[in-house]
């Protein structure tokens, strides 16, 4: 499985580099070694340490390393509570390669990808906050979201948005992803639209 995923990956173009760990403890070395890493792929059924509380650990020691989680489960609840846990992506095994590049790509590019198992579901995926009233929103977001919520909605890409407000474009995408969370959508498109919703921009 990780040899499949290294050789697809290598599709992103000769510098590619990845790293490969067989349990949640070695993942989570090498992630303390390595901390230029650009994303995690983490298979939740990895042996030892569960998958779900490896991704928390991802989460709490490298709070802007964007996460994809790759599960033989098709269970909605097993994506939300993933989505829950800070993984900005929740893909089956059964997806395919297309899916699970196009997922790792829109990841890096700050958004999230939601598998059309939740989508089909009715529910929102566990943690992420609703949109109640007009005003509530302004304070899920830091005054420096906002400003990235401002650029964002005016269709800036990651780059120029990390040029003008001196930030590194990793930061910016980790507040992109916050972002998200806060108002509860899953694209740029959604956040201009619940932003300016909530009277936020």
């Amino acid at each position: 499985m990780r040899d499949g995923i290294a050789a697809l990956l290598a599709q992103f173009g000769p510098d590619t580099v990845v790293l490969q760990a067989g349990d949640a403890t070695s993942a989570l070395q090498t992630a303390a070694a390595h901390a230029d890493l650009d994303v995690g792929i983490l298979d939740l059924g990895l042996p030892g340490m569960g998958g779900m509380r490896a991704l928390t650990e991802f989460g709490r020691a490298w709070p802007d390393l964007p996460v994809v989680v790759v599960s033989a489960s098709e269970d909605a609840r097993d994506a939300r509570e993933a989505l829950a846990k800070g993984a900005l992506g929740y893909v089956p095994k059964s997806a395919g390669h297309r899916t699970l590049l196009s997922a790792i790509r829109l990841v890096l590019d700050g958004e999230l990808y939601v598998p059309p198992l939740l989508l089909s579901d009715s529910p929102p995926p566990a943690g992420f906050e609703s949109r109640g009233e007009a005003g509530h929103e302004r304070t899920t977001l830091t005054d420096r979201q906002i400003e990235v919520l401002r650029r964002l909605s005016q269709g800036q890409p990651n780059k120029a948005i990390a040029r003008d407000l001196g930030l590194s474009e990793k930061t910016v995408k980790a507040h992109i992803t916050a972002i998200f969370r806060a108002l509860n959508v899953v694209n740029r498109t959604q956040a201009a639209a619940a932003g300016r919703d909530a009277g936020l921009i």
